[in-house]
């Protein structure tokens, strides 16, 4: 194995190790989870000042969490037979997201590792849970 493909193979094994902890970070935020220490107190409130934006322009709303690239992979194979790395990308941007395919590509190696994925021919598939 070239030194190279060496170290894409650990960035991949790290961003997926990323992704499921960010996952659970997100689950652990959305049980609402009681601090594990008292708060600190409050600081004083300061008089709120009002901003001026630029006439004719629209605050940015705040953007929701997103999606993992391996969640966006599930979701694009969902129940398709076997799908390419390019037709993932295609599915993928049609949600509005763009991710390159060099990405979509180590994800999904990682994925294989981990078993949620698997492989013929160029095309990725879900792999079918365990009973």
């Amino acid at each position: 194995m070239d030194t190279l493909e060496r170290i894409r193979a650990k960035i991949a094994e790290v961003e997926a190790k990323l992704a499921d902890l960010k996952i659970a970070e997100r689950e652990l935020l959305a049980l609402g989870s009681a601090p594990s220490r008292a708060p600190a107190p409050a600081p004083a409130p300061t008089p709120a000042r009002e901003t001026k934006g630029k006439p004719g322009r629209k605050p940015k709303a705040a953007p929701g969490p997103r999606q993992t690239i391996g969640a966006a992979i599930t979701d694009a194979l969902g129940d398709q037979s076997a799908l390419s790395v390019a037709e993932i990308a295609a599915r993928i941007e049609a949600t509005g997201r763009s991710i390159d395919k060099r990405s979509i590509s180590y994800s999904l190696q990682a994925m294989k590792k981990q078993g949620r994925v698997k492989a013929s021919d160029g095309n990725w598939m879900l792999a079918k849970p365990r009973a």
